[in-house]
């Protein structure tokens, strides 16, 4: 094979590669899908491969038989980043969208690995201890995405926004586990805090029983107020954030209605599913995309 039959064929692969990456968030994950339509052409496939990769390692539990069959495949992951897993990495079409994202854009392989970390709590059925450390685990994976995407939007530049990604990050992660809550509890996971759900007289068993009660529903009260707080603090520091990387930003925009809904009559944590028409969806991330202009 020459030279240039050997980088048509690997151009074709990576093609392919970016193709399964979109198909695949959007999928499993159209909030951030639809978000990504709002930013440059040019910049897409490589925002849906770091996407498709956190999609892909948050559904390890779902994937593996018990904990430990996860952790291998979370450290297949680490190896891959790293350059140490073994045959053909590039043969899974994430990691070769991955690893082009990270190479073409100059990304760290850190806050991948970071991410692949904070994951592993997923694999086990032991509550979320403290508010700190519900903070820290959407930190290290709903604000890396974030901060990850605004750097592939900068190409290069400093995008500024460092701060502001914490914030946001960490109020769409705590609202995302709200939405989750129903199937999460059905699986056994408790991501809200046990410095919470204590003081409001809520056991582990109150959740993955479906039992709930006041206690859970002033619970899930303060998760969302915990949320507003990290929301306001991104909105007082969204003047650092580079033009360019605003889009990054955008699934922001999808916070508020989902927590207003969850504030409406009849509202059950354990029950009720949040969720919103694709045109409102739609709608709320033009109007998030041009207040960002």
């Amino acid at each position: 094979m020459t030279e240039a039959e050997t980088t048509h064929t690997a151009n074709e692969g990576l093609a392919f590669a970016f193709a399964h990456c979109e198909a695949l968030v959007r999928e499993g994950d159209p909030d951030r899908y639809f978000a990504t339509l709002f930013a440059p052409a040019a910049f897409r496939p490589h925002l849906f491969a770091i996407y498709a990769f956190s999609l892909t390692i948050a559904r390890v539990r779902e994937a593996a038989a018990n904990p430990m069959a996860g952790e291998i495949r979370l450290q297949w992951w680490r190896d891959a980043l790293q350059g140490e897993a073994r045959g053909d990495v590039k043969a899974n079409p994430v990691a070769a969208a991955l690893d082009d994202a990270i190479v073409t854009r100059k990304l760290g392989r850190q806050p991948f690995v970071d991410l692949i970390d904070a994951r592993v709590f997923d694999l086990y059925d032991d509550p979320m201890p403290r508010v700190n450390d519900l903070e820290g685990y959407c930190g290290e994976t709903a604000s890396a995405l974030i901060r990850l995407g605004s750097l592939i939007l900068s190409d290069g530049a400093e995008p500024g926004g460092a701060a502001a990604a914490g914030h946001a990050g960490v109020a769409y992660g705590v609202t995302g586990l709200l939405r989750a809550l129903p199937w999460h509890a059905r699986q056994g996971q408790i991501y809200l805090p046990a410095d919470i759900l204590k003081p409001n007289g809520v056991t582990r068993e109150d959740i993955v029983t479906g039992r709930g009660g006041p206690g859970l529903i002033r619970a899930a009260a303060e998760l969302r107020a915990l949320a507003r707080r990290h929301l306001d603090a991104y909105a007082a520091a969204r003047g650092t954030i580079a033009p360019a990387a605003r889009a990054a930003f955008l699934p922001v925009a999808l916070i508020e209605p989902y927590l207003a809904a969850m504030e409406r009559p009849g509202y059950d944590p354990l029950k009720t599913v949040i969720s919103m028409p694709r045109w409102r969806r739609l709608w709320r991330l033009w109007r998030g995309a041009r207040r960002m202009r």
